[in-house]
């Protein structure tokens, strides 16, 4: 699943990010494209039990790669 958050303003981005986490199904990866790093998302995601990869793209902004950690 994709995620376009680029253009919203916060806390938007964070709501509809951890709306979508809670739709995936057993070990789907959920992409998500910021308009910047998104900090306070990987506070909440270290304590729901995910892991998280984050490339900024040429043009600024920021693709995350979300999945729920083995084990």
């Amino acid at each position: 699943m994709i995620l376009d958050n680029r253009g919203l303003e916060p806390p938007q981005p964070m709501m509809r990010t951890l709306a979508a986490i809670e739709r995936l199904d057993d070990g789907q990866p959920l992409v998500i494209l910021n308009d910047r790093r998104p900090m306070f998302l990987f506070e909440q995601l270290d304590k729901m039990g995910y892991s998280y990869f984050t490339e900024q793209l040429e043009d600024g902004s920021y693709k995350v790669t979300i999945s729920r950690k083995a084990g």
